[in-house]
């Protein structure tokens, strides 16, 4: 089954002028959402996909930008939560006149599959997103209208979604699920008279263009040559993903009113009041907990140094560890974090993660500062320990997987750990501390992945459905 937590993008011109720079520039902007594959689509064409990073194909944009002329048009980067990387997979996907690019996870997959009918599928390549186009194509035929259609697959499907659609009707439709598990915003570019809907405000700046909102969970955005229009299909409790707070978006971005570079500052600040350490230099592990080391470090008045550096210059150094699919491409992204002997050596270092998910990178940070000379090691975690598989479009793996998950005694977590990775000592952050710190309230973030709490999905316990690197057979 392929699943997909990945970033998307629409584009809409009322001056029909041409979008598929403005696309392009903001499926750069979106790179830390996805890094396997990268594809648009407009209307009345077969979509364009190519494996690997936007900027690989930078040779091909001239053509790509003139072939692919259209005021309408999609975009998608993919990061698969499940699934094998490869060109079939990737998305935008069409089906008859829909193409469609989605943020999220279905993840009862085979049920849906069932509904469709007439589909035929093996592990490797059933597709949720194909199945959620099939099974929206299917209700327009019979209803003719998005947001009814909307209306009736919101009660199929388990999971998260933000699609993004583009009609060979030249209409652009965007939607995001009740709970708003997945973030998607609405923005304006000025100069081409172009409304833009990404997954995440940063795809704004990359272009000028201007954030105007979050899309609201349950609602669907159309947009057309009659201007925007929205309706809404649902109006359910929310449920923000916490993990986009702490790890998956931009710095730049600003989800629900609140800019994520300051949210994590002030989680390193909550931080330091919770577990105030005496330490002599904080540092942080690229790049993401950057921002939560600073805070950590100002509100305690200590020393704040980039004492471990990527590589950017290895095959893999510029990627992002935690969305690589396989594990071997982690460890690589792991080996060439580079510590400063100079900063770290005969000293108490405070180290600060934005989470430890399996553990192996966590172990080979560990040991890098250790032999670069420092006297104790302290891990301070931005996110709570992840002890349960997420289905609502994170790639958190099987249960026995999970490094957190193994430990009987939920209080005895951070000692456990600190053995496993050999730090002299580990901090998680917890949920309430974690909520207040970003400004949301608790019952409006989803911790399922740290509680085990599945309500959120619907479901009274956890679903049983396999893991990506399960169904790989790594």
């Amino acid at each position: 089954m392929v699943r997909e937590n990945c970033g998307v993008v629409a584009a809409f011109s009322l001056s029909n002028e041409n979008v598929i720079p403005l696309i392009i520039d903001c499926l750069r902007a979106l790179q830390h959402r996805g890094q396997e594959a990268w594809g648009i689509a407009i209307p009345n064409k077969t979509p364009y996909k190519e494996l690997g990073l936007v900027t690989e194909s930078s040779n091909k944009f001239k053509e790509i930008i003139e072939k692919y002329r259209s005021n309408a048009a999609i975009g998608h980067v993919r990061y698969s939560t499940i699934g094998k990387s490869n060109l079939d997979n990737a998305q935008p996907l069409k089906v008859s006149d829909l193409c469609i690019a989605h943020n999220g996870t279905i993840a009862n997959v085979e049920e849906l599959a069932n509904m469709v009918g007439g589909c035929t599928f093996t592990p490797q390549n059933m597709n949720d997103t194909l199945l959620a186009a099939k099974k929206i194509v299917k209700l327009l035929n019979e209803k003719n209208d998005m947001n009814n259609a909307l209306k009736i697959l919101k009660n199929d499907i388990i999971g998260s979604f933000s699609f993004t659609f583009v009609t060979d009707e030249n209409k652009i439709f965007a939607a995001r699920d009740p709970k708003g598990f997945r973030p998607l915003v609405l923005g304006y570019h000025k100069e081409t008279e172009t409304f833009v809907v990404a997954s995440e405000s940063c795809a704004f700046l990359s272009i000028g263009a201007q954030l105007i909102r979050d899309v609201k969970p349950g609602e669907l955005l159309k947009i057309d040559e009659s201007g925007l229009d929205s309706q809404q299909f649902a109006n359910e409790k929310h449920a923000h993903c916490a993990f986009e707070y702490t790890y998956f978006a931009h710095p730049t971005s600003i989800m629900e009113g609140i800019n994520i570079y300051i949210a994590r500052k002030s989680i390193g600040r909550a931080l330091a009041k919770k577990f105030p350490i005496k330490a002599d230099v904080v540092i942080p592990v690229p790049d993401s907990a950057r921002p939560a080391a600073l805070g950590y470090a100002q509100e305690l008045g200590l020393e704040f140094e980039e004492g471990l550096l990527k590589d950017r210059y290895s095959k893999k150094g510029k990627l992002r560890s935690f969305i690589e699919p396989y594990q071997k491409d982690r460890e690589e992204i792991a080996r060439w974090i580079i510590p400063i002997k100079e900063v770290i050596n005969n000293k108490h270092v405070v180290v600060v993660d934005d989470s430890i998910v399996r553990g192996t990178s966590s172990i080979a940070i560990i040991n890098a500062i250790r032999h670069a000379g420092a006297k104790r090691i302290s891990m301070i975690v931005s996110y709570p320990a992840i002890r349960f598989p997420c289905y609502a479009g994170i790639d958190f793996p099987s249960r026995e997987e999970l490094i957190a998950s193994n430990v009987e005694d939920i209080n005895g977590i951070d000692k456990a750990v600190a053995e496993v990775i050999k730090a002299d000592f580990v901090g998680y952050n917890d949920p309430d501390t974690l909520a207040n710190a970003i400004g949301l309230p608790r019952d409006e973030l989803c911790f399922t992945c740290s509680t085990g709490d599945y309500t959120n999905l619907g479901l009274i316990e956890r679903p049983i459905f396999k893991s990506r690197r399960e169904v790989k057979g790594e």
